[in-house]
C-alpha cells in the first residue's frame, strides 16, 4: 500500500532534481560556515601534532595564520563546488521512493497516520452510512418479511445488505470521478470534491513525518546509495586539502618527508569526509526553507486530475475492498441471525 502511494508521489508530485535545484551553495555555505571553520581548525590541528608535533608547535605565527587565512579562504569554495555536485547528481545520491518506503516500513503507524488524516471525514461517512444505507435497505428486507417470513430471510437479506451498504459507501466516495450533473444535482465523489483540503493534509503529514531534511540527509549519509555521497565528498576533500597544506610543504616534507606528507594529506581529507555529515544538522533549517518540500507537494497535487488524485488515498481501500465489503457482509448476517433468535424463540 505504502509503495503504490508513494509511486504517485515520486512521479507525480516530487521531481527531486527540481526540489534539490533551489538550494544555493552560496547560502548554503554561509550557515556551514562557523561550524566548517570550527571542524577545520581542529581536524589540521590533531593531523599536524600527530604527523610533526615539535614543527607545527614552533612553526611561527606568521605560517599558522597563513593557514588560516587559506582555509577561510577555500572553505567556501570547497562547500560551494561540493554543494553543486550534489545538486548535479542528487538523483545518484538520494532514493526518494525507497526513502519514504522504509520508513514506512520501519514504523507501519505512519501509513496508518497519513490515511487516517487525509480519509478523517471519508472513514466517518463510513461509519455513518451503515445508518443511512442500512435503514433504506432495510425497508425492503422489511416488505419482502411481510409478505414473505421465512426464518432464513433475516440472515440472509441482513448478509445482503451489511454487503450492499459497505460496497455503496466506497462507492459514493470516489465514484464518480469526474463531476457530473445530474438535474440539480452535482454528482462527485466525497473525497474527490475535498482536493484542496486533502492536498494540505498529505502534505504537511508527509514533511512532518517523513520528508523532513534531518530524514533526507540521514537516508544520503547512510541509504542505499551512501557509497556515492562518500566518493563523492571524499574527491572534494582531497582537492580542498590539497590547497589547504601547499603553503605547509617544503617545511612539511623536509621535517617528515614526501611519504609522511602525502599520508598526512589523505588523513586530513579522510576526517574531514567524516566529521562534515556531524556539522550537517547546521543546514537544516536554511535546506528545509529552500527546498521548500511541503508546498511543492500540496500545489502538484491540487494540480492532479481528478483520477490522477483518486490514487492518493483508493489504494488504501482498494487491497482490502472486498474484505471490508465481506466485513459488512458478515455484521450484517450475525446481525439477521440475532433477530431470528429473538423473534422465534
Amino acid at each position: 500500500m505504502a509503495s503504490v502511494c508513494f509511486d504517485l508521489m515520486t512521479t507525480k508530485l516530487i521531481n527531486i532534481k527540481e526540489v534539490f535545484e533551489r538550494l544555493d551553495p552560496a547560502k548554503f555555505s554561509v550557515v556551514m560556515e562557523d561550524a566548517l571553520l570550527l571542524m577545520l581548525d581542529s581536524i589540521v590541528n590533531e593531523v599536524a601534532m600527530k604527523y610533526m608535533p615539535k614543527v607545527w608547535s614552533n612553526l611561527p605565527k606568521e605560517v599558522k595564520d597563513e593557514v588560516v587565512v587559506v582555509m577561510n579562504i577555500e572553505s567556501d569554495q570547497f562547500l560551494m563546488t561540493f554543494m553543486e555536485e550534489v545538486k548535479e547528481h542528487i538523483d545518484d545520491i538520494l532514493d526518494i521512493k525507497q526513502m519514504t518506503v522504509a520508513a514506512c516500513v520501519m514504523n507501519k503507524n505512519l501509513v496508518c497516520k497519513i490515511f487516517q488524516e487525509c480519509g478523517e471525514k471519508e472513514f466517518i461517512f463510513i461509519r455513518r452510512s451503515g445508518f443511512y444505507f442500512g435503514f433504506l435497505f432495510g425497508l425492503v428486507q422489511m416488505g419482502v418479511y411481510f409478505f414473505y417470513d421465512a426464518t432464513w430471510i433475516l440472515p440472509v437479506f441482513g448478509f445482503l445488505v451489511g454487503w450492499a451498504t459497505n460496497w455503496l459507501a466506497l462507492k459514493v466516495i470516489f465514484r464518480p470521478t469526474n463531476p457530473h450533473r445530474c438535474g440539480p444535482f452535482l454528482l462527485h465523489g466525497i473525497f474527490l470534491k475535498r482536493q484542496k483540503e486533502v492536498s494540505e493534509t498529505f502534505a504537511r503529514v508527509n514533511c512532518v513525518e517523513i520528508l523532513h531534511t534531518k530524514a533526507i540527509w540521514e537516508t544520503i549519509l547512510s541509504g542505499p546509495l551512501s557509497a556515492n555521497f562518500f566518493a563523492m565528498l571524499r574527491a572534494h576533500s582531497i582537492v580542498f586539502t590539497e590547497k589547504l597544506v601547499g603553503g605547509m610543504k617544503p617545511f612539511a616534507v623536509a621535517a617528515m618527508g614526501s611519504r609522511e606528507f602525502s599520508e598526512m594529506k589523505e588523513e586530513i581529507a579522510r576526517k574531514i569526509a567524516e566529521n562534515l555529515p556531524v556539522i550537517m544538522p547546521h543546514s537544516y533549517q536554511y535546506t528545509t526553507e529552500a527546498l521548500d518540500m511541503e508546498n511543492t507537494i500540496r500545489e502538484k497535487m491540487q494540480q492532479l486530475s481528478y483520477p490522477e488524485f483518486e490514487g492518493v488515498l483508493h489504494p488504501a481501500f482498494e487491497e482490502d475492498e472486498i474484505l471490508l465489503i465481506l466485513i459488512g457482509g458478515i455484521l450484517g448476517l450475525i446481525a439477521g441471525a440475532i433477530q431470528v433468535l429473538i423473534f422465534y424463540s
